[in-house]
């Protein structure tokens, strides 16, 4: 490794970084547990599955929401004080959750609050993160721990999260949650710096969502990154697609497993062995590639095939990570909360999209290894032209290094 890409360690050595990495890292670990317990505690007082998945669903309703309105907050407040109370109201909404005998429709009212929160908490520490680290490679690699700390745990949730639920209950697993809101509270308050507020009213509301629409770099990042929406269509397939493989139900938490596998390992890859400017460069690339291992499902491969080829989509798909990152240095610092609210936004409804046209495609098809080919014909058609543009762009500033490409861009967004 030479010197202009860092450690692991270098990144870590950051204080600040430090406080905020371990922070998420055990509140992501706590919400993994929390799924499963809302779920299993649903279940079990409803018998329904529809109320146990509805409840899942408002999780990604209240992300919806908050994440287009609530997530300029962090261009307007402090953004560490907004971290702050961001999580010590989430503990207590959390909490209440954990007290047994809380009736559905008020779980319901908590969990659409909890995802409320939680938009602007996370365009804050999206938005601060970047602000620790004036250097680019330095910062990059800081998100290549964020990205294998997440899918680990993720890993983690979906080997353990459901025995241990069932052994602790879902009650003590929803307080150990809470108190994880606690711990990321007071940690973030007392070792993350207090930095004044990025952005002003004349930005507008949305001045983040406009300026990420009108600058084309912006538009090929956010298309390259909504592409995951494709991506993810064998995750919401996995019950009809291993059996359709002959692996039965003993398969399905395989396959659910091998795409943040691969993320990992593909994240860890390009982290220790491509360098920084090469990986911003080869972002449509492995766009590109993500899409291509999909189309080979149409060969209708063995339980060990597929789960390489998934193995090898999640690798590649690692290349979100450069692209987030890239998308943070390219937004004007004061108004990065409301960008990246877009940003994350529309992430996460294109994977909901996804797996529901997925599930859709595959039921009127009745095959589900060609709706996964058919998803990654989609996702090659689209990655191709955005890498396209994005090589074109490349070219044109490529001798220019990001930071000084990134302070060229005008600092306000057009007032409303």
């Amino acid at each position: 490794m030479n010197q202009r890409e860092p450690a692991f360690s270098a990144v870590l050595a950051v204080k600040e970084f430090r406080a905020l990495w371990f922070s998420e890292a055990q509140s992501i670990g706590g919400d993994q547990l929390a799924k499963v317990a809302l779920m299993i505690l649903v279940y079990r007082e409803t018998n329904s599955a529809l109320m146990a998945a509805l409840i899942y669903a408002l999780t990604f309703l209240s992300a919806l929401v908050g994440g287009l309105g609530l997530s300029q907050l962090a261009d307007r407040f402090p953004r560490r004080d907004l971290i702050v109370a961001c999580s010590a109201a989430q503990a207590v909404l959390v909490g209440l959750m954990a007290i047994p005998g809380t009736s559905i429709p008020v779980l319901c009212v908590l969990v659409l609050g909890v995802g409320l929160v939680q938009s602007p908490a996370l365009a804050a520490q999206n938005a601060v993160t970047r602000e620790m680290f004036t250097d680019d490679a330095l910062y990059l690699r800081s998100q290549d721990l964020r990205g294998i700390t997440t899918n680990t745990l993720m890993l983690l949730g979906l080997a353990g999260g459901g025995v241990l639920v069932v052994g602790i209950g879902p009650s003590w697993a929803l307080a150990l949650d809470a108190l994880t809101f606690v711990v990321s509270t007071l940690v973030v308050w007392r070792w993350v710096h207090d930095r004044p507020v990025a952005g002003t009213k004349k930005d507008g509301w949305f001045g983040g969502a406009r300026w990420a629409f009108s600058e084309r770099k912006a538009r090929v990042l956010i298309t390259l990154s909504w592409l995951v929406g494709l991506v993810v269509v064998p995750e919401g397939l996995a019950a009809p697609l291993a059996h359709a493989i002959g692996a039965g139900d003993e398969g399905v938490g395989l396959l659910l497993a091998a795409d943040p596998l691969g993320f990992v390992l593909g994240a860890f890859v390009l982290s220790r062995f491509v360098g920084a400017e090469t990986r911003v460069r080869i972002i449509g690339v492995l766009a590109t590639g993500a899409g291509a291992v999909l189309i080979l499902f149409v060969l209708q491969p063995s339980l060990g095939f597929a789960l390489a080829l998934l193995a090898l989509a999640g690798a590649l798909g690692a290349y979100l990570i450069t692209v987030t990152a890239t998308f943070n240095t390219l937004t004007p610092n004061e108004i990065r909360g409301g960008a990246f609210g877009l940003y994350r936004t529309g992430l996460r409804v294109s994977q909901g999209v996804g797996v529901v046209l997925g599930g859709a495609v595959a039921q009127w098809t009745g095959s589900a290894t060609n709706t996964v080919a058919l998803a990654g014909v989609l996702a090659v058609a689209i990655a191709i032209p955005a890498t396209v543009a994005w090589a074109r762009l490349q070219r044109v500033d490529r001798r220019t290094p990001l930071t000084e490409r990134t302070r060229s861009y005008p600092s306000e967004a057009p007032s409303t």
